[in-house]
Parts: C-alpha cells; sequence; structure tokens
C-alpha cells in the first residue's frame, strides 16, 4: 500500500506510475476520501474535546455533542473503508531505473557461463527423466490430474542436494533458517499483495470454508510473520532462507510450458527474505541477486541477469531483477529465480516497522528472492550436464549432498 502523504503530495507521479504499469487509477477519488476523511476525523476529535471540557457542567449539552458524534463515527467508518479499498487497488510505484514497458523491454544485464555445445542432439528434461526413471508425469496425471509430476530416485536425491547446498550457503551469510507453514489468512494474503486482481486470484488456491490460501511461494507465509511488531533498528537487516512446498494456478500456460515439471501446480522451492532499513533496501536487492547468482555458479550452469519492465513485474513489486538459466531442451534462457525490492508497500499492510535511533517507528522494506527452485534447477541439470549414452552427471558442488556422480 502508497504511503497516503506520498499519494496527496505527489498525485501526478502517482498517475504517471500507474499508467507505466498498465493499472487504471482514480487518484482523484482516493484524494476526495481522503479529504473527507481528515474532515471527519477533525470534526469528531473536535467535538470530544468540547465534551471532556463540558465534563459535568452541562450534562445536556455534552449529551448533545455526544449524539453528533455517533452520527458522524459511521461516515467516518465509511470513508476510511473506501480509502481503503480505493488504495488497495494501487500498485507499488517502480523505481526509476527500472524500463517502462511490457515483457520485450526487459534488459540483459549480463551473462554467465558458456553454453553447452552437444556432439549428440540434446534431450529435453522429460525425455531424460523418463528414460532414467526419475520423473514421472503419466502417473502422477493418474493420480492427481495435468501437471503434477512424481520425482524418484535420483531426482528426490537431487532435490535434497540442492536444498542443502542452498541452505548452507545461505546460513553462511547469516540467513535463519525456516520451514513456514503453507497455508495463509485470506487478510494475511490481501496485505501481501497479491490477490488485489482477478488475474491474481486465478493463481491461487483458496479454501473458501476454511478462509485459507495455499502458498505460491514461501514468501507470502515468511513476509507476514512480523506484521504488527517493531523491530529493532540493530536487528536490520533480518533474513531468512525458507524451504516450503508451493502452489500454483498456473492459468494461461500452453504448449511446451506445460511439458514435463517446468509448470506445475505443486513445486518445492528455497526462498529468500529480508527485513531491511529502508536507505538499504537497494543495496540488499544487490546482495540478493549476487547470492542467486553465486548458487547458479556454483551449479556451473550458465545464465543471464535481466532488469525487468514495469508491466512485467508483480504488483507489489518495485524493482525486479531475474535470472534464467540456459535450458538446452528449449534451446534458451528461461526465467529459474527472482529477485523484488517491494520497498514498504507490503509493510504498510502489515505494519511491520522499526524503532530508530530516535524512537519514531517507521516502515521496514521488505524484499524476497529465489534461493533456488527445486523443480526447475533439476530441469537444468539434466539437460546441461546430460551425456551421449543418455547419463547426467551431478555438478561438483552437489556431489557431497547427493552422494554419487553420475545419474544412470
Amino acid at each position: 500500500m502508497l504511503d497516503i502523504k506520498f499519494i496527496r503530495e505527489n498525485p501526478e507521479a502517482v498517475k504517471e506510475g500507474c499508467k507505466k504499469r498498465g493499472v487504471e487509477c482514480d487518484i482523484n477519488r482516493i484524494l476526495e476520501l481522503d479529504e473527507k476523511r481528515r474532515e471527519l476525523l477533525q470534526r469528531i476529535e473536535g467535538l470530544k474535546t468540547r465534551q471532556n471540557k463540558l465534563g459535568r457542567e452541562n450534562v445536556e449539552e455534552a449529551k448533545k455533542l455526544k449524539e453528533e458524534i455517533k452520527l458522524l463515527e459511521p461516515q467516518l467508518e465509511e470513508a476510511e473503508g473506501g480509502l481503503k479499498a480505493a488504495s488497495a487497488q494501487l500498485p507499488n510505484m517502480p523505481l526509476e531505473d527500472v524500463p517502462v514497458g511490457d515483457e520485450p523491454a526487459n534488459v540483459v544485464l549480463r551473462q554467465w557461463g558458456k553454453v553447452p555445445k552437444f556432439s549428440f542432439e540434446p534431450k529435453d528434461h522429460l525425455e531424460l527423466g523418463e528414460a532414467l526413471d526419475i520423473i514421472d508425469v503419466k502417473r502422477a496425471a493418474k493420480v492427481s490430474g495435468a501437471r503434477f509430476g512424481y520425482l524418484k530416485g535420483e531426482a528426490v536425491l537431487l532435490e535434497f542436494a540442492l536444498v542443502q547446498l542452498a541452505m548452507q550457503e545461505a546460513i553462511k551469510e547469516g540467513f535463519i533458517p525456516i520451514v513456514p507453514p503453507v497455508f495463509v489468512r485470506s487478510e494475511v494474503m490481501q496485505a501481501m499483495g497479491y490477490v488485489d486482481t482477478p488475474e491474481d486470484l486465478a493463481e491461487r488456491y483458496f479454501f473458501e470454508k476454511e478462509g485459507l490460501f495455499l502458498v505460491g511461494t514461501a514468501e507470502q507465509s515468511v513476509g507476514p510473520m512480523h506484521a504488527g511488531e517493531v523491530l529493532e533498528e540493530k536487528e536490520l537487516p533480518r533474513r531468512y532462507v525458507a524451504f516450503s512446498t508451493c502452489f500454483r494456478g498456473e492459468a494461461g500456460s500452453y504448449g511446451k510450458d506445460t511439458k514435463g515439471i517446468l509448470r506445475v501446480h505443486q513445486f518445492d522451492k528455497v526462498e529468500l527474505f529480508s527485513f531491511c532499513h529502508p536507505k538499504k533496501s537497494k543495496e540488499e536487492h544487490k546482495f540478493l541477486v549476487e547470492f542467486e547468482e553465486k548458487l547458479w555458479r556454483e551449479l556451473e550452469i550458465p545464465y543471464q541477469v535481466v532488469q525487468l519492465a514495469v508491466g512485467d513485474m508483480s504488483r507489489p513489486s518495485a524493482s525486479t531483477i531475474d535470472i534464467e538459466a540456459w535450458l538446452p531442451g528449449q534451446n534458451k534462457y528461461r526465467e529459474v529465480s527472482s529477485a523484488s525490492n517491494t520497498t514498504d508497500f507490503q509493510a504498510r499492510r502489515l505494519n511491520i516497522r522499526y524503532k530508530t535511533k530516535e524512537g519514531k517507528p517507521e516502515f521496514v522494506h521488505m524484499l524476497n528472492a529465489t534461493g533456488l527452485p527445486i523443480g526447475r534447477t533439476i530441469i537444468a541439470i539434466l539437460e546441461n550436464y546430460q551425456q551421449r549414452d543418455g547419463s547426467v552427471k551431478i555438478p561438483k558442488a552437489l556431489q557431497k549432498y547427493a552422494g554419487k556422480e553420475r545419474i544412470g
């Protein structure tokens, strides 16, 4: 949620930010509701002050003031509710260095590693996985439906090796390991900013009877854990590394994306999360991207770093940088990791603050990043490390965790 003071003082900038994101917004209506709310609040506070001054001296007059307050309070509640609802439709404002436009405007910042050249026709991950009997989507479809998969044998060893690698590297950097809940209350998901539109809702699994959403990423249950709290400035940045299963509708996916385990409804992921000082969030964003890159370099998989354009970012994000790994089975780079700076957008909704040295509470900045997406990382390993005989080498960084050097 945007600071109402910022909207009040910079209405044209907010309109421009919404325009860049392709979001229709009625800033004038928000300002009208804000003005009405402030006027009513001022009147009520003035009446209460007069009421207190009268005390027992003039009971009849005090009663009249009380009745007037009673009439105004529902109006104030209505104005506040309308303002909150209207403000919730606003996305976060993009930072100044974010490219304007949709996906074609994304900018490749750098590339690392050499794209492998095979002396044979490389296979995709599903063909490899089925031949090695480590991925089974046919039986998963029989049990759970389309876009689910069983990981078997060495694929399972790879999964837990990847989790160990990401966890151990994150702990070295001061991240606190955590296994969070995969269910969050509807108001919590709303506060995180991921169910504000019909498109966002289409991606979520919601249990109406319980009022609970399944998380699409651990960020959605790690971010709210400090809701309503005031952290100490010396605690910042407070970093978490979380492992969880994630669930997404993957609405609109088609073609090759639905083949194998690239876009599935259930997947595991190691997620990074940081609560930091507002003046250091850009620096923290850079740190998270560099950490993601470190993991992909350890796996020795070619990748490129991409700054997303405004129209390709999620609504809570002010800046998002993706890492795209090279997938020989598709002969192109595909998104595997993402790091976003949501500034104080989520923190305002969740009321997460820190106490300054002067003792004043201010909102923290919140950032999230993908440690490793397990399914997509397994895809990248299978396709980049495949051998002519159909076997797959295991990256050196994983061998001590997996207990072997090769699959097949």
